[in-house]
């Protein structure tokens, strides 16, 4: 099979890729990614001397491009979003045109040439929950841009399912967590700034809840989905994992023996969604997945792997610089 991964060296996408290559040695994997925030071609350096892999650069808008690779694969998998909920408070407009024109583009070329498409959404689509976990058939109620701009990509293509009968899926992860993630993600970000016994900023009471999962569980679920999901169909992934952000960041400072000084509390964020969870029964008993990792095992994995002096050849020094994890 041919896939066409789109944001494949992303966080989540390079891991994808990589995981996928090792296990399907028959697999041809076309990578197209404009090369924007959060992309690094480091994160897929094991792979330059494959004769499986294949990079493009461009960008998912571009219908000309999305057109011709589109035609050359069997599936497309869209990992492309701008995805940080930060900058999509100070500017939106990347997030409205990447996460929804984006996708609309997509759509209108799996319209013509009947490809099957697998979207990778996200778990903020249903904004802020204060006891239960939403299932698929729960509300979308986004709260930033960001998520606005995910719940408006999974609108669009169940209307192209239904509409159109294009042949798609959609799966929705919460927090992801563990190698090759961009530094200004919390976890990263705090193994990072600890190291350099720098302070680590934490919004308003640090109590927000987030239900975390390791990469590579998710990874493997994303194609179990697109080997067995069903057309229109959407499925949550979660691994069961939820910590408050404050419980994180102790965590990594006890395990890195730093100081709880370095928390420095900072103030909320603007529409600051205080707790994400999912259900995710329907994959579990409908396609018999079931997570890895346990949240122990994997956050040793992910700090080690951060401090591996190895790593920071792999991490932009000068993109360190920009990042904006100071007030």
């Amino acid at each position: 099979m041919k896939l066409l991964v789109t944001g494949g060296l992303g966080f989540i996408g390079s891991n994808f890729i990589s995981n996928i290559l090792k296990k399907y040695e028959n697999y041809e994997i076309i990578n197209v990614d404009n090369e924007s925030i959060g992309s690094n071609h480091n994160n897929i350096s094991n792979l330059k001397n494959s004769q499986n892999y294949f990079f493009v650069k461009g960008s998912i808008t571009d219908k000309k491009l999305m057109s011709k690779l589109i035609n050359d694969c069997d599936v497309v998998i869209n990992f492309a979003a701008e995805s940080h909920v930060d900058r999509s408070i100070s500017n939106p407009k990347p997030f409205i045109d990447s996460n929804i024109l984006g996708v609309f583009n997509i759509l209108e070329i799996i319209k013509k040439q009947k490809k099957r498409l697998l979207h990778v959404s996200t778990d903020e689509v249903f904004g802020s929950l204060k006891t239960i976990s939403a299932n698929e058939e729960y509300r979308l109620n986004p709260s930033s841009p960001y998520s606005a701009s995910k719940a408006s990509a999974e609108l669009l293509i169940n209307s192209y399912v239904r509409t159109f009968e294009i042949n798609s899926v959609i799966t929705r992860c919460t927090n992801n967590y563990g190698p090759k993630q961009f530094p200004e993600k919390l976890i990263p970000k705090t193994i990072i700034l600890a190291s350099r016994n720098e302070k680590i900023p934490i919004y308003g009471t640090g109590k927000s809840i987030r239900d975390w999962i390791f990469v590579d569980d998710h990874c493997d679920a994303i194609m179990d989905v697109l080997l067995n999901g069903k057309s229109g169909e959407s499925y949550n992934i979660s691994a069961g994992n939820e910590i408050d952000n404050i419980t994180i960041i102790k965590k990594i400072l006890k395990l890195m023996n730093k100081s709880l000084d370095l928390m420095e509390f900072v103030d909320e964020r603007p529409g600051e969604d205080y707790r994400y969870s999912l259900d995710s029964l329907k994959i579990r008993t409908e396609l018999q997945w079931n997570h890895k990792i346990n949240f122990e095992e994997g956050i040793r994995k992910t700090i080690e792997w951060y401090l591996n002096k190895n790593t920071w050849e792999k991490i932009d020094s000068e993109g360190l610089k920009k990042l904006p994890w100071k007030k």
